[in-house]
């Protein structure tokens, strides 16, 4: 059905790069989400009208809210997709953050609401009706909301979108507080114990905790979030790969929406090279990565000695010496410049995002402090940086 949905609806849908096809996928999910949200809602109200369960009324409320946040998302999707302008130069694609927001405090409005009737349940519970086919609806709903699970895991997958994926776990959320609704039907049928109010506490929370989920994985991207380890490792190897490129670091990437990222790198290169063809194979690489990783990269280049044998072994030391006072060390940029009676050594140091101020100060000290028992003429000159990209 996913690929069947796909095929007929969305042109070219193989070129997910594409942002007019990223647009389409994200209809299609939310079209998809609302008319099963609706039907779902529909028949578990009268479901839970039926049987006279507060558990079923919440999880029918529960998909209401769902195709609420569908439609929220629809119109959010097709704002994102709108190209940039004189006020937006980097466009609109963090609207789609900014809508899965407003659907995650949807959630969490309808969690907290049904989590109120559902206390006030378990202190002054109502008798059930069991009623086969109320039931049957349950079943079938827990496999429909099984499909819409998979299905925007499907297409979130293809796009890398948040929102979908989000709205994935969602489902199979969904589908689980319904399962356990089914249960409490069952065990006052067969049991003769009321446990309706404590299963729609139960689903009141779990709806509660999506909601909390949803807002996180969305705040992330719009404050900015670390570069994933994978896409840093590919894009540096990349450039690292490049003859003429000895080395690359300080990458750094801006989201501004899902397929609209900008990044920035260092790219170490032959100081004795002619600055013309260095500064050629940077604009290639540009081009071509730009293309590749559907970035937009900027490259700035950093001139390093290659050839002295004495730099490249006091560098050597100082890489060694870096890690002895901390695996989690490393430094790059390395200048030496000779003097009379001292030799000043210039580099960046990488320490751990968490450092504060001080611990950043005294690792400075204690890499200086170390330096200087090689030799007492080496004067450091250090700046503190700290690393962009996710702990693994």
């Amino acid at each position: 059905m996913t690929e069947f949905l796909i095929h007929r609806f969305i042109k070219n849908w193989k070129s997910t790069e594409d942002l007019s096809v990223r647009t389409a996928y994200g209809v299609l999910a939310s079209i998809v989400g609302i008319l099963c949200n609706v039907l779902l809602f529909a028949a578990k109200l009268a479901a839970g009208i039926a049987v006279h369960s507060v558990s079923v009324m919440a999880d029918a409320f529960n998909n209401l809210s769902d195709a609420g946040s569908s439609v929220i998302s629809f119109v959010g999707v097709r704002m994102a997709g709108k190209p940039a302008d004189e006020k937006h130069p980097f466009g609109h694609g963090r609207i789609e953050y900014i809508s899965a927001l407003i659907v995650a405090f949807l959630v969490i409005q309808v969690g907290l609401t049904f989590l109120q009737s559902s206390v006030q349940k378990i202190f002054s519970p109502e008798e059930l009706a069991f009623q086969p086919v109320s039931v049957l609806i349950l079943v079938l709903s827990v496999g429909v909301k099984f499909w819409l699970g998979r299905f925007n895991k499907n297409l979130g997958g293809r796009i890398d979108s948040k929102v979908m994926l989000a709205s994935a776990a969602d489902a199979m959320g969904d589908m689980i507080t319904t399962s356990v609704t089914i249960l409490s039907i069952l065990v006052y049928h067969f049991f003769h114990l009321n446990i309706d109010g404590v299963v729609g506490t139960l689903v009141a929370c779990l709806v509660i905790w999506s909601g909390i989920g949803i807002a996180k994985d969305t705040l992330e991207p719009l404050i900015g979030a670390p570069i994933d380890p994978k896409l840093y490792r590919s894009i540096t190897e990349r450039v690292d790969s490049y003859p003429g490129i000895v080395g690359c670091h300080d990458l750094i990437i801006h989201n501004y929406g899902p397929g609209r990222s900008m990044a920035s790198l260092h790219a170490e290169v032959p100081q004795d090279t002619d600055i013309v063809e260095s500064h050629e194979l940077i604009d290639r690489i540009e081009r071509e990565l730009s293309k590749e990783f559907g970035i937009f990269l900027v490259i700035h280049m950093d001139p390093v000695e290659t050839k002295d044998t004495h730099v490249l072994k006091v560098r050597g030391q100082i890489e060694e010496l870096v890690r002895r006072v901390d695996a989690r060390f490393s430094i790059h940029d390395f200048r030496m410049v000779n003097g009379k009676e001292q030799i000043n050594l210039v580099f960046d140091l990488v320490v751990p995002q968490d450092f504060t101020p001080e611990e950043e100060n005294e690792a400075g000290q204690r890499v200086m402090k170390e330096i200087s028992l090689l030799d007492k003429r080496y004067q450091c000159v250090i700046t503190i940086e700290k690393s962009f990209v996710a702990v693994e």
